[in-house]
């Protein structure tokens, strides 16, 4: 394991801390988040979190779970998430961030709505000064009308590309839809592009999640550090 996975893990260890009994979880999607869902998995195998049931963001997610012995529900069955435990793509000051690079956004944005709280784990590599600087915007689409909405995603601006499975397939979501990737640069007014986006009848969902995160722990070469929405941080 790298020293940077390490951080990693170490940073999804003080999310888990977060976790109490017979909490109802959000379980988001990520390379990162796998080592959340394995000390989960953990502490319900040795007796120290009981009660724990989890909402996955994804099929793969599902599938990580149940090898961990993580026990799963839905919202069939619970309205409301105590603890949503998620990664980023990339993370603002003001804790805004762009989600959807695995392609689970609509899905992690369910469960971080659905959420009394909602903790993202990163390394420090994800930390901009504006989002957008790093990573395009993932939108999920419905495959119906994916070339008039690359041309509309690219009239606002963006480099619009259609994402790919393997040479000529596109890359399809657990519901069925397309992403398109969109390279706006530096976003200046996330929340104002948020708006724009879901007023589009095709967009299902974008990777724009604003004023979502409660806190953010990030892993770096420093060790861990915490930031909150208040705009303060401190060594976990």
């Amino acid at each position: 394991m790298s020293d940077r996975e390490k951080l990693k893990r170490e940073a999804c260890l003080s999310a888990v801390e977060e976790i109490k009994h017979g909490m109802i979880l959000g379980l988001g999607s990520g390379s990162t988040v796998r080592f959340a869902l394995e000390e989960i998995g953990n502490r319900i195998a040795s007796g120290a979190l009981r009660g724990i049931r989890g909402i996955p963001s994804s099929g793969e997610t599902e599938k990580l779970s149940l090898k961990y012995g993580i026990p799963l529900t839905s919202f069939d069955e619970q309205s409301t998430i105590d603890l949503d435990i998620d990664g980023a793509d990339e993370v603002d000051p003001h804790l805004n961030l762009i989600k959807g690079g695995g392609g689970a956004l609509l899905r992690e944005k369910i469960l971080a709505q659905a959420s009394r709280r909602t903790v993202i784990v990163v390394d420090e590599s994800k930390i901009s000064r504006s989002l957008g600087e790093k990573r395009p915007v993932p939108v999920e689409i419905i495959p119906f009308s994916w070339k008039a909405e690359v041309a509309y995603l690219e009239s606002l601006g963006s480099r619009a590309v259609l994402r790919q499975d393997g040479p000529g397939n596109p890359f399809v979501t657990d519901q069925g839809n397309y992403i398109i990737d969109c390279d706006f640069k530096e976003i200046r007014d996330p929340a104002g592009l948020a708006r724009i986006l879901s007023q589009r009848a095709a967009i299902m969902e974008h990777g724009l999640f604003i004023g979502l995160a409660a806190e953010v722990i990030v892993a770096g070469a420093d060790g861990i550090r915490r930031m909150s929405r208040g705009g303060t941080s401190g060594e976990a």
